[in-house]
C-alpha cells in the first residue's frame, strides 16, 4: 500500500476510513464545521513536521473549512475531488466519492502561494472564461483546482502560478480555440 508522507486533513471519520482503505496515511479530522483552535494548532504543527494536504468535501462547508485551514496554516497542499465524483445516495462528500476520484485528487495536489501575479485580470478577461461556465469548469478540471466561481478561479490560477499561455495551450489541446 502506498504511503502518503503528509498528514491529510479531512472533515470526518468516514473520510479517514476511505483514505485508509486506499493508502497508508495519517489524518486529522476537523469534525466538519466544528473546526476549533486546538485542531487548527494541531494542523499547524503537523505542517511544520510532515506537511499537510487539505481534502475537504466539494461543498460550501468544505470550502469554508479549507479556507480556514489555508488562512491559519502556511504552505499546505490542496487536493480537490470534483463535485460530480463525490455524490452518494443522500450525501455529497469525500466518503461518498468514488475511489479513483480520491486517488486522482491525492496524485494532483496543488500548493497555493501569494507570489506575484502569473495572470493579470485583463488577461483573464481576454480568455472569455467569465460567462462561459463550461470553459471555466474545464480550466478548473485541467489544472486540478477544485470548483468555484470565476473570481475564485482567477485567485487560484495566480496562487499556483498558472499563466495565460499555459491556459491557452491546455484549452487548445482540449479542442477549445478562438
Amino acid at each position: 500500500m502506498k504511503r502518503i508522507n503528509e498528514i491529510v486533513v479531512v472533515e470526518g471519520k468516514t473520510d479517514s476510513q476511505l483514505l485508509k482503505e486506499l493508502y497508508d496515511v495519517d489524518t486529522i479530522e476537523t469534525h466538519g464545521l466544528g473546526l476549533d483552535e486546538k485542531t487548527l494548532e494541531l494542523i499547524k504543527e503537523a505542517s511544520k513536521i510532515r506537511g499537510v494536504i487539505v481534502l475537504t468535501d466539494p461543498d460550501y462547508p468544505g470550502l469554508k473549512i479549507r479556507n480556514q485551514v489555508e488562512k491559519y496554516v502556511q504552505n499546505c497542499k490542496h487536493a480537490f475531488v470534483d463535485r460530480k465524483d463525490a455524490i452518494g445516495r443522500k450525501k455529497l462528500g469525500i466518503a461518498e466519492a468514488n475511489k479513483e476520484a480520491v486517488k486522482k485528487a491525492i496524485e494532483n495536489v496543488v500548493t497555493f502561494s501569494n507570489q506575484e501575479e502569473s495572470i493579470s485580470w485583463k488577461e483573464f478577461l481576454e480568455l472569455d472564461i467569465i460567462g462561459d461556465k463550461k470553459k471555466r469548469l474545464k480550466v478548473y478540471d485541467l489544472f486540478h483546482l477544485g470548483y468555484g466561481n470565476a473570481k475564485t478561479l482567477f485567485k487560484r490560477l495566480n496562487m499556483v502560478g498558472i499563466s495565460r499561455e499555459m491556459i491557452e495551450k491546455e484549452l487548445e489541446n482540449e479542442g477549445y480555440s478562438d
